[in-house]
């Protein structure tokens, strides 16, 4: 067995989101399927104030929703995410995501990205409506 201080080995079979890696300034956590994230369920979008986020999909389906604007949610863009690449979304814009239970995603993130740096905007109604709309275009 290899000592833990030359090799840590992490993996997450749980539902949501956990961080897994922490070294310095940043983190690696797992992203998996949890209720919370089906379109349906979406009620807010976040940003990220201080750092840009990274999104690799191991397996499953992914669909990155992600709006600009600055102090509030302006137009909603859906990108379904490709296996292996990798997806950065940019400091300042606000994002979600759904998933397929099948899905884990790998998140490359600043170590210091927590609730007080990561706003969150409540959707409209019509809002909530074009996260369903894009979804369903998406798995078209």
């Amino acid at each position: 067995m290899i000592d833990e201080k030359l090799l840590q080995i992490s993996s997450y079979q749980g539902e949501g989101y956990l961080p897994l890696v922490h070294y310095e300034k940043w983190r690696i956590a797992e992203l998996r399927y949890c209720d919370e994230l089906l379109p349906q369920n979406i009620k807010k979008l976040q940003r990220h104030d201080q750092t840009d986020e990274i999104f690799v999909l191991l397996k499953g389906n992914c669909t990155l929703f992600i709006a600009d604007g600055s102090d509030s949610i302006g137009e909603i863009y859906a990108q379904q995410l490709m296996p292996l690449q990798i997806y950065n979304v940019k400091k300042g814009s606000w994002h979600s995501h759904t998933l397929s239970p099948d899905t884990t995603v790998l998140i490359i993130e600043n170590d210091n990205t927590y609730d007080d740096n990561s706003p969150e905007q409540p959707l409209t109604p019509s809002q909530q409506k074009r996260l369903i709309e894009l979804s369903t275009n998406e798995s078209d």
